[in-house]
């Protein structure tokens, strides 16, 4: 996965340091005002930016399958909404408080890997993984990702996989068909 780590404070840079060291290739985005500390937490991958983070999104969203921010989710929410198209195709989205202590996958938990990226996260940064996703909380099979280290393909649509899904994590009775 290509990943941008988005940090806008300082302190949030030298938590940055470790979540590049985590993620190998990452590239830290940061004000420019924090250059000097951005090029010490990651040389050679720090991108400053001049003006506000909201105007770096949209690149992005389109360049990284991934972005890791350590801003408020809050921030995040109000940063992304704007910029949201598909389950399918938005990159995975993972918030970091900048104490380190909790890390969130926000968007595209499964299919674009957040919620795996969070559990790599709150491992090196020996942080608690605050999953959400019902399949992941409940500790039961994740109907979107099934075969997928296999190349599996769904011919099922997204309505009948959300359906299915959502009968998984309810304890209903399915029937899977592999051709």
């Amino acid at each position: 996965m290509k990943i941008a780590v988005v940090s806008i404070t300082k302190h949030g840079i030298a938590l940055a340091s470790k979540v590049v060291t985590a993620l190998p290739g990452a590239q830290l985005f940061t004000p420019e005002k924090f250059r000097a500390e951005a090029e010490a937490a990651a040389p050679g991958a720090a991108h400053c930016y001049k003006g506000k983070v909201g105007d770096q999104v949209p690149a992005l969203f389109a360049a990284f399958d991934g972005i890791v921010a350590i801003v408020s989710l809050g921030a995040v929410v109000r940063l992304i909404a704007p910029h949201l198209g598909k389950k399918e195709t938005d990159p995975a989205v993972v918030v970091i408080d900048e104490a380190g202590k909790f890390v969130i996958p926000m968007l595209s938990g499964h299919l674009g890997g957040a919620n795996s990226l969070s559990g790599h996260l709150a491992t090196a940064l020996g942080a608690i993984p605050v999953l959400t996703t019902a399949s992941d909380a409940r500790q039961t099979l994740a109907v979107d990702l099934l075969g997928r280290e296999l190349g599996w393909k769904f011919e099922a649509t997204h309505d009948e996989i959300v359906r299915c899904s959502a009968a998984v994590v309810n304890d209903e009775a399915v029937a899977l068909v592999q051709e």
